[in-house]
């Protein structure tokens, strides 16, 4: 009987990946998971040597990932060889070095033939192809890009856990700062302060309603002449100074203006005829996914990015974590082909599009967000995707979408712009009247109207956008037209809009702060530390508690929260990947001022006292009079016969109030949730009113309703 060979173990991140990868290998491998990371550094203490200067991180093997540990330990003691097969970023060879250190895995002596046998290996998609080449040219883990992901995890423990307790004592117990959170507070937070400084400005917009004339000259070739076609023309200039936005401020200049344009004689000026191109958008990166999965399916940052792991995992698309455009050759032949087939040979490109990233960092080794088969349509996997969220299959079908655009020829327009001249016009044309007074005052005016038709979709043609088109009388120079009406339009400036979800997103990755690993899980702490929360627009918005930790942090660690500098140390922290930084030099050259500043305010910040607001509510247990207090998750109710009585109770804000309580007549309806985490509706004299429904109130839903209509 032959003897049977030690199998080789592959050792990825995620059941979903094992289950996956298994399906492409023999069975000479066997595939295991990590459940993630399988060191980290401890939650009760700071976890680094900073007495020592050396700022050595003391790592732990987590309780819950313990039993996995020794269970992997046992697969590697006799597998023949083990395969590091974890996710290709930084993160991913962080945890493929941490295998190895947890699992005493020792690299094999030739001499002596002890160790083990370790390879690292990489893929941009879960397909057989890719992991059959990936094991084809296996590497050794790169300490360079692991040395990246310690030093960002240690200069987040170091903020995170020295700049926190400061925080714990001079506000309130419970609040955090971070790194790149903090930066992410400031943006919304100085956004606020823009808006309510922010002062409306009037202006106004004059245009006219023309009519084109029937003429007697020969119609265009190979169409005939419309007479009387009315267009809109707004004022485009005055004599020869170019109208900007806000050029006319007052209802006064505007109706003075108005007056001319009803006295003046009309004639087309110029007509220009373009044919104009619209390209495709580059394919997906982490952020341009979560900012187009935000606008088009309300989708959070978080769970765009839980989705697609999902999709990631089970081969569908490629890595999910990327700030690269680029695309394979492979790829791109196989779009062309279905392309071609499914559309025609007006539609396959000649030539690939390629595409180049905005970003200086972005890595183009790695490649955007795409399908991995470019023929597995949206109805493909509708059809099979069984069990599969149909959120998975609507954020499939909108990658899916964006990687076939952006190898489709660009869509084509019929462009055209009119300029109209409106000049005095003749004394007997328009007799002077009590209304418009004497006529036109001798001034020329330029009105321009724009129109655009779609003449071939190209992209569009899987790439659904909002084309407004806009068709345009056939007129020509000097051609005179007849005036239907003058328009006027008051405006008022408006101040900034507040951050969405995508627009942070957006601003974040435009000023460098954090990575594409980082957006969602900075922007759901921020909010589950109740710093910002969305208003009706579903746009952040600070909370009290926002405002307060971002004013203090602003005035007394200004760099923490300034863009450049947490940019820069993005920007030291890619040097440190590509091996031209020390690691430990980066986090000295930043904590040793960092510590002596914390050091110094320690001193000199005083308690931040707020004001205490009293109330008409009694505590329950000591009859005192309650007072509104700040805390973590905003203000609550707390007796003002502190420490001595330590009753608390729940603040229902005006927002949260659904209405008076029918049945007590002194409480107010607000929606709660069960352990389950069901929503329903109760009194806020809860136990003292025992009212509860799983159906919202008829006089709130009546109320929403006629809001509604």
């Amino acid at each position: 009987m032959a003897k049977k060979l030690p199998q080789t173990l592959v050792i990825v991140e995620s059941p979903t990946k094992a289950n996956t990868i298994g399906k492409f290998l023999g069975s000479g491998y066997k595939v295991e998971s990590s459940f993630g990371h399988v060191r980290d550094l401890p939650k009760s203490k700071i976890g680094i040597d900073i007495e020592g200067g050396t700022y050595e991180p003391q790592y732990v093997i987590p309780t819950k990932v313990r039993k996995r540990v020794t269970a992997l330990k046992k697969e590697a003691a006799s597998a023949g060889a083990v395969i590091l097969a974890t996710d290709e970023d930084r993160e991913g060879e962080a945890i493929a070095w941490h295998l190895v250190q947890a699992l005493g895995l020792n690299k094999e002596d030739p001499s002596t033939g002890s160790g083990h046998s370790i390879q690292r290996i990489v893929f941009h998609e879960i397909t057989k192809s890719a992991i059959l080449e990936a094991l084809e040219h296996p590497r050794d883990i790169d300490i360079h890009l692991v040395d990246a992901q310690q030093a960002r995890r240690i200069l987040d423990r170091l903020v995170g856990y020295q700049l926190s307790p400061f925080l714990w004592k001079k506000v309130f117990r419970g609040l955090s700062a971070g790194r790149v959170q903090s930066v992410a507070l400031r943006l919304i937070a100085d956004r606020e302060e823009e808006r309510k400084a922010f002062k409306a400005e009037e202006y106004w917009s004059l245009g006219a309603l023309l009519q084109a004339r029937g003429q007697t000259r020969n119609p265009p070739a190979g169409g005939t002449r419309t007479d009387a076609e009315t267009f809109f023309a707004g004022l485009y200039a005055i004599e020869d100074a170019q109208v900007g936005k806000m050029s006319i401020k007052t209802k006064e200049e505007a109706e003075k203006i108005k007056k001319d344009l009803e006295a003046s004689a009309y004639s087309v000026f110029s007509v220009d005829k373009k044919e104009r191109k619209r390209n495709p958008f580059p394919p997906f990166t982490t952020s341009t996914l979560q900012q187009e999965a935000s606008r088009k399916f309300r989708m959070s940052a978080k769970q765009t990015m839980r989705l697609a792991q999902g999709l990631y995992e089970n081969g569908h698309i490629t890595y999910m974590r990327t700030d690269s455009v680029n695309l394979s050759k492979e790829s791109l032949q196989a779009a062309k082909e279905w392309i071609h087939g499914s559309f025609g040979e007006r539609y396959a490109l000649c030539a690939p599009r390629a595409y180049t990233g905005k970003s200086r960092l972005a890595q183009e080794a790695h490649e955007a967000i795409r399908p991995t088969r470019p023929d597995f349509s949206p109805q493909d996997f509708g059809g099979q995707a069984s069990g599969l969220e149909q959120k998975e299959a609507k954020l499939y079908e909108l990658i899916w979408r964006r990687f076939i655009a952006s190898q489709l020829p660009p869509a084509e327009f019929d462009a055209t712009t009119i300029d109209v001249l409106g000049s005095p016009s003749a004394p007997e044309a328009h007799p002077p009247s009590a209304e418009t007074g004497s006529g036109n005052n001798g001034q020329k005016y330029t009105l321009r109207a724009t129109g655009s038709i779609l003449k071939f979709d190209g992209f569009l043609k899987v790439w659904k956008s909002k084309i407004s088109e806009n068709e345009l009388p056939e007129v020509a120079k000097d051609d005179d037209l007849d005036l239907s009406e003058v328009q006027t339009e008051q405006h008022f400036t408006e101040p900034p809009p507040r951050y969405t979800e995508a627009s942070l997103i957006k601003t974040l990755e435009e000023n460098g702060i954090g990575r594409p690993s980082t957006y969602a899980p900075t922007i759901s702490v921020i909010q589950t530390r109740n710093y910002v929360e969305k208003d009706e627009a579903r746009r952040f918005m600070p909370t009290e508690t926002g405002t307060l930790v971002n004013n203090l942090l602003k005035e007394h660690f200004p760099q923490i929260v300034d863009i450049g500098f947490t940019a820069k140390l993005e920007g030291d922290l890619d040097e440190v990947a590509e091996g031209r930084e020390d690691w430990r030099e980066l986090i000295r050259n930043f904590h040793k001022p960092f510590a002596e500043l914390l050091e110094k305010k320690y001193e000199e910040v005083k308690k931040q006292e707020a004001p205490v607001e009293t109330t008409d509510e009694i505590c329950v247990k000591c009859g005192k009079p309650m007072a509104v207090k700040m805390g973590r998750f905003g203000k609550f109710l707390a007796c003002t016969g502190f420490p001595e009585c330590k009753s608390t109770k729940k603040l229902i804000t005006a927002k949260e109030s659904l209405g008076p309580c029918s049945e007590c007549k002194e409480g107010v309806i607000v929606m709660k949730r069960t352990k389950t985490r069901r929503f329903f509706y109760g009194c806020s004299k809860y136990p003292d009113c025992t009212y509860a429904s799983w159906k919202k109130p008829d006089e709130v839903k009546a109320k929403e309703d006629a809001l509604t209509e």
